[in-house]
């Protein structure tokens, strides 16, 4: 697969604080997370890359969260969100907030947290949606070396079908944000709500909740004939008679 991001576009945000918006942004993902966090139950929940750290998690039931990053404060394991140092089949939820867009391979970021994941685990998935005004503004060059525009959006479509692919059931998808991200933004205006409750297809962000699915392989029997379905005679004239009459 053809890389993401270049080398020299490697650059990661290491925290919220780094988009225009960001912490309006980051507010929004937990309020819609919140519900999902009563019924994600297990041991361990990965939030992986450094925006997932900043994500409020204490109200998940999930007993253990592990932060995996690079250079947040927050992190407790440093390592690379397509090389995660976890066992396979030994978590129960993974968080990918706003991470896939800033990675050189994000196919990659998916198939290691379906790797690391148990059978039914969840994996929750926030990004742009570049079919927005923030989508619309990553043409300005001079947007280009900033976050997010710099990083590379993928359509909601897309991020699906790599879901999929590897074994993944989506179970709920949401856009939300509506909202440019240049600078500070009243959120609280009524046209503000009239947007989020009417024109959300065109927001900023998306999230995405899915499954692991493992089918069992059942073998099929085969169903054995115990009798033949004809008789040893041609209907109608057995053989014998047929030679008699002759």
């Amino acid at each position: 697969m053809k890389p993401a991001l270049n080398e020299k576009d490697s650059g990661l945000p290491a925290d919220w604080q780094q988009f225009a918006q960001g912490d309006l942004l980051a507010e929004k993902i937990n309020q819609l997370l919140q519900p999902w966090w009563q019924q994600i139950f297990g041991y361990y929940l990965l939030k992986v890359g450094d925006l997932s750290s900043g994500i409020d998690t204490q109200n998940c039931k999930i007993q253990h969260h592990v932060n995996i990053g690079n250079s947040s404060a927050k992190i407790l394991v440093k390592a690379e969100a397509d090389a995660l140092p976890i066992k396979a089949h030994s978590v129960d939820a993974v968080l990918l907030a706003h991470c896939l867009e800033f990675v050189t391979d994000p196919h990659h970021v998916v198939r290691e947290a379906h790797r690391v994941l148990m059978p039914d685990g969840y994996l929750i998935v926030t990004g742009i949606n570049p079919i927005s005004m923030v989508g619309a503004l990553s043409a300005m060059p001079w947007l280009q070396t900033k976050f997010p525009w710099s990083g590379r959006f993928f359509s909601v479509s897309r991020v699906k079908d790599w879901l999929h692919l590897v074994g993944f059931e989506v179970l709920s998808e949401q856009r939300f944000f509506c909202s440019t991200m240049l600078g500070e933004n009243n959120h609280d205006s009524r046209v503000q709500r009239w947007v989020e409750n009417y024109l959300s297809w065109f927001g900023a962000s998306y999230l995405l909740v899915a499954r692991k699915r493992e089918l069992p392989l059942t073998p099929i029997r085969p169903k054995w004939q115990l009798t033949p379905q004809y008789n040893n005679q041609v209907k109608g004239v057995s053989a014998r008679q047929g030679s008699a009459n002759n």
